[in-house]
C-alpha cells in the first residue's frame, strides 16, 4: 500500500512541473486526494458494501469537486490535474499512466446496459471539457482535446477533437478529415446531399438527351415536307 502511495505521489512530481514540495502535493492536491478515496471506496464495493462505498464516494465528492464512483477500475499512476467537475462513471475503466484534467465526463449515453462506460488504455491524455460517452475504449497513447465529444471506439496513438470528435492524426501523421473520422452528422448530411446532386444531375442529363432525340426525330419529317 505504501508504495502506491508514493508512486501516487511520484506521478504528481512528474506531471505538474508546479509541484513544489512533499507537504504540498499530499494536503494540497484534490485529484490526489480523490484518487485515495476511491482506493478505500472501491474495495468495499468490491465486498459489497455498496452503501458505505458510495458514502465515501460522496465525501469525497464534495471535498475535492470529483466525483468518481467507487464500482470504477483504475490502474496506477492516474493523475487528475486541477480536477473539479471530474466524473467517472460505474464501469468505467482506466489504464496506467493516464492524464486527466478538469471537468473531464467518462460517462455514457443512457441507452446501454452492463458496461456503460469507456475503457481507457495506458497513457491516454483526456484534455479539459472533454467529454468520452460510451462503452467503447480509447486505445493506448491517445490524445483526447479540450472540450470534444467522444462517442466511438478510439484506435491506439490518436488524437481527437471537435463535437462530435473525429481523429487528426493517427501514428504520428496527419489523417483526412472526411476519410477517416469519428461520426459527424454534418458532413455525413453533406455527404447525402452530394449524392442526391449527383443523382439529380444525372437525371436531367438523361431527360435532356432524349427531349434532344426527339426533337431531331420530329424534325426529319418536316425537311422532307419542305423539299
Amino acid at each position: 500500500m505504501f508504495k502506491r502511495i508514493r508512486s501516487d505521489i511520484q506521478t504528481v512530481f512528474e506531471n505538474d512541473p508546479a509541484a513544489r514540495s512533499l507537504f504540498e502535493v499530499v494536503f494540497t492536491y484534490s485529484g490526489l486526494h480523490a484518487i485515495w478515496a476511491h482506493r478505500i471506496a472501491h474495495k468495499l464495493y468490491t465486498r459489497r458494501w455498496f452503501t458505505l462505498a458510495r458514502a465515501i464516494s460522496q465525501f469525497s465528492r464534495f471535498m475535492t469537486g470529483i466525483e468518481i464512483h467507487p464500482g470504477a477500475k483504475i490502474g496506477n499512476r492516474l493523475f487528475i490535474d486541477h480536477g473539479m467537475g471530474v466524473v467517472i462513471g460505474e464501469t468505467c475503466e482506466i489504464g496506467d499512466d493516464v492524464v486527466i484534467y478538469q471537468g473531464v465526463t467518462l460517462g455514457g449515453t443512457g441507452k446501454e446496459k452492463g458496461k456503460r462506460h469507456p475503457t481507457i488504455g495506458n497513457n491516454v491524455v483526456i484534455a479539459s471539457g472533454a467529454k468520452v460517452l460510451g462503452s467503447f475504449k480509447v486505445g493506448d497513447q491517445s490524445n483526447i482535446g479540450a472540450n470534444s465529444v467522444v462517442l466511438k471506439e478510439v484506435p491506439p496513438n490518436s488524437t481527437v477533437v471537435g463535437i462530435p470528435g473525429r481523429i487528426v492524426k493517427q501514428d504520428g501523421r496527419r489523417v483526412d478529415r472526411l476519410s477517416h473520422q469519428l461520426p459527424d452528422p454534418i458532413v455525413d448530411s453533406l455527404r447525402s446531399m452530394q449524392e442526391e446532386i449527383n443523382r439529380l444531375r444525372k437525371e436531367l442529363e438523361h431527360l435532356t438527351n432524349e427531349r434532344g432525340d426527339l426533337v431531331r426525330i420530329n424534325a426529319v419529317p418536316s425537311r422532307e415536307q419542305g423539299e
